[in-house]
């Protein structure tokens, strides 16, 4: 991209939307943001009198409403309404004032709860949704479907990619919405801190997940954005996956290793497993870099020297 070349970050604030600001502090580009008070998304003539006074050439739709299975279980509504929207009025903005180039994260909860393992880009449509978290994947569905109408239609250079389970600095470690590495990492610590040996987690602990460090997710978006310009969505992750249990095992030692694990089978488990076939993104030239382990530790250490400010922050939202 050339000097000065004017790059939207929608959703900056949030864990993905940090990451790709991290990205590209480095590069000649003028970096727009909004904060929520500035602009709401969901607000269509908001959304284009901001693009018409700006002028984006390239944009990186990372906004959403976003949360792990409880938020998605209890607030299905908002995870549908606001998801849609959000979509909607920057995809359409971006074409009505001639963005280049937009690229739209999606989320791999868009396949069907029991599709075939590893999930490729194919399996899109083919089977019924998991139940717990069907409003976000249909909302999520919806925005793979709007970038390809929009290219279909009007050839606009708009591509999605579907990322696997994120964790890393910036992420949300409130117990009550948050997902599950950093729930994990937010009860150990707890434990930890008040000396209780027992920590429990929701679920059996068999269910299979993989997990992607935001700056590997970082990288590998301005990777697409360079590089990539097909119709179908391309899915970013690992291409590895571990049980919860092993998961919550490797949390234990990073975070508290005299931690005992209790299993609450009453709670859900979610999909029996989530593992993205990402043939695709290799092929293309692009891998992860970032391992398991040592992105937990990282991201237990910005915890902890971030934990003042989350503790305050918690408290304010619990009074608003």
């Amino acid at each position: 991209m050339s000097v000065n070349t004017r790059i939207f970050v929608a959703g900056h604030r949030g864990l993905v939307g940090s990451a790709i600001l991290r990205r590209l502090e480095d590069t000649d580009a003028q970096i727009l943001t909004a904060t929520r008070e500035q602009l709401d998304l969901r607000d269509q003539a908001a959304v284009n009198y901001w693009f018409r006074a700006n002028r984006p050439e390239y944009v990186y739709l990372v906004a959403g409403t976003v949360g792990g299975i409880m938020a998605n279980s209890t607030r299905p509504a908002e995870f549908i309404y606001d998801n849609m929207l959000i979509h909607a009025t920057v995809v359409h903005a971006a074409h009505l004032y001639r963005a280049k180039k937009l690229l739209y994260l999606g989320s791999s909860c868009i396949y069907p709860r029991d599709c075939a393992q590893p999930m490729t880009e194919e399996q899109l449509l083919t089977g019924a949704l998991e139940p717990t978290n069907e409003s976000y994947a249909i909302a999520k569905i919806a925005g793979i479907k709007l970038c390809e109408a929009y290219r279909r239609q009007y050839g606009a250079d708009f591509i999605s990619a579907m990322p696997t389970n994120l964790y890393g600095p910036n992420d949300n470690f409130n117990l009550t919405s948050s997902h599950v590495l950093p729930a994990l990492i937010r009860k150990f610590h707890d434990a930890k801190t008040a000396g209780t040996r027992e920590v429990v987690i929701w679920g059996t602990g068999s269910p299979r997940r993989e997990f992607l460090h935001v700056d590997d997710l970082a990288d590998a978006s301005v990777f697409l954005m360079e590089h990539y310009d097909g119709m179908r969505h391309i899915n970013i992750g690992t291409g590895e996956d571990l049980s919860i249990r092993e998961l919550a095992e490797m949390v234990r030692e990073v975070v508290y290793p005299e931690a005992v694990l209790l299993f609450d089978a009453s709670k859900p488990d979610g999909m029996p497993r989530k593992l993205l076939d990402v043939s695709r993104l290799h092929a293309l030239g692009w891998r992860h870099k970032i391992g398991l382990r040592e992105g937990i530790a990282s991201t237990y250490q910005w915890f902890l020297e971030h934990h003042d400010e989350l503790r305050t922050s918690a408290a304010a939202a619990s009074q608003a």
